[in-house]
């Protein structure tokens, strides 16, 4: 077999058999760099540490230490919390289990409610699958295999994926033990590469966000390479809580929900009325000093203006559903910008006019699915300032 040259970041070069992976390189480094070594990028692509080498190229090995490494992290403790599931509720069918940027989840089709005890087991399970140091191996099928694959492990999400995929592709798969999954990768060597980490909550999720269709539970967790990190990210989230401004609403008496109001249509109370007062006060005095002029817009419009202005094309998912006024359909308005237009064509204007500015605090509203509602941070009615 034909040896190749890899050239490392520091510009020296190592000679490796051809189909030598990312891992023999490391090791033919040292043995320390091999224990930590996580993943490879080989040039410029982030690739598993297992991944065979063909050709002349550039390899920087992925330690715990680079940025990268914690993306990988996540991404495989969520497979660890799949696997941990699916031993535990073998009936289980898993969706998608993305990596966040301090955290990861999996959607999970399951018959046991996840509470607090569901969680510690769940947690434990992980924590014997870690133990065992599983080799987590990459697989590359064809379409039509990956589909038999999941059709025959009853995996009804990770099809439906699938068919969605060119049938040209080849799909990659990611096993470790007996648990398989669909995946780009790249992961951890090994399942004792995840040694830190902790389940955080449950919540539902509609599969792909669309509350047609089946409610699913979400399991979030963490995962970090040292026990210090992990450490200071429990810290941080418990002093996130008492700072949780949906805590402070209720405990300053700011706002409040009510479901013969509406989830999502937040009613301020007097104090969070005071706060909105100063903060308008701030903003009018601001706008006020770079020339804005202030104007009203109804709370409603003809569909025509949301046709024209493209919202309606583009956003009418996001919208409420339209009323018949005399035939006509009219929208509750999810912007303001429109409405502005309209004030500018209203009268001629020369180009020793410009610039026209204009502002508005206008309640505007958006038809936001229930599993994205979350306190005052996503709402269906709210007060924009356009300027």
């Amino acid at each position: 077999m034909n040896n190749i040259q890899i050239t490392l970041p520091d510009e020296s070069v190592k000679e490796l058999e051809q189909g030598s992976t990312s891992a023999d390189l490391a090791r033919s480094i040292g043995e320390g760099l091999l224990r930590a070594s996580i993943a490879a990028k080989v040039d410029g692509d982030v690739v598993d540490l297992h991944s065979p080498i063909v050709t002349n190229t550039n390899v920087e090995i992925i330690t715990s230490k680079n940025p990268e490494a914690q993306e990988i992290l996540l991404h495989s403790s969520a497979h660890l919390l799949a696997q941990a599931v699916k031993e535990l509720y073998p009936s289980a069918k898993i969706a998608i289990g993305p990596a966040l940027a301090d955290r990861f989840y999996y959607d999970i089709d399951v018959d046991v409610t996840i509470n607090e005890e569901e969680l510690k087991k769940i947690e434990k399970k992980m924590v014997e699958l870690s133990k065992i140091n599983l080799q987590v191996q990459r697989v590359e099928l064809s379409h039509s295999d990956a589909l038999k694959k999941f059709k025959k492990m009853g995996e009804d999400y990770k099809v439906e994926i699938i068919s969605e995929i060119d049938e040209k592709d080849i799909i990659s798969v990611y096993q470790q033990g007996d648990f398989i999954d669909l995946c780009r990768g790249p992961h951890v060597p090994s399942t004792g590469k995840i040694k830190h980490f902790k389940l955080l909550a449950s919540a539902g999720a509609y599969w792909r966000g669309d509350e047609k269709n089946k409610m699913l539970q979400r399991i979030y967790g963490t995962a970090w390479y040292t026990k210090e990190e992990l450490n200071d990210f429990i810290f941080r989230m418990e002093e996130a809580k008492k700072r949780d401004h949906r805590k402070l609403g209720r405990e300053l008496e700011l706002f409040t929900f009510d479901d013969e109001v509406g989830p999502g249509l937040p009613l301020w109370l007097p104090n969070g009325s005071v706060l909105i007062e100063e903060l308008e006060k701030l903003a009018k005095e601001t706008e006020g000093k770079a020339g804005y002029e202030r104007v009203r817009t109804p709370h409603l419009s003809k569909g025509s203006l949301y046709e024209k202005s493209g919202h309606l094309e583009h956003y009418q998912e996001s919208m409420y559903p339209a009323m018949d006024v005399d035939g006509t359909p009219y929208y509750v308005k999810p912007m303001n910008c429109p409405h502005h237009h309209k004030i500018f064509a209203a009268s001629p204007k020369s180009y020793r006019d410009m610039p026209v500015r204009l502002a508005e605090y206008g309640t505007c509203y958006r038809y936001e699915k229930s599993g994205q509602l979350f306190g005052l941070m996503r709402v269906r009615s709210m007060q924009m300032n356009d300027a």
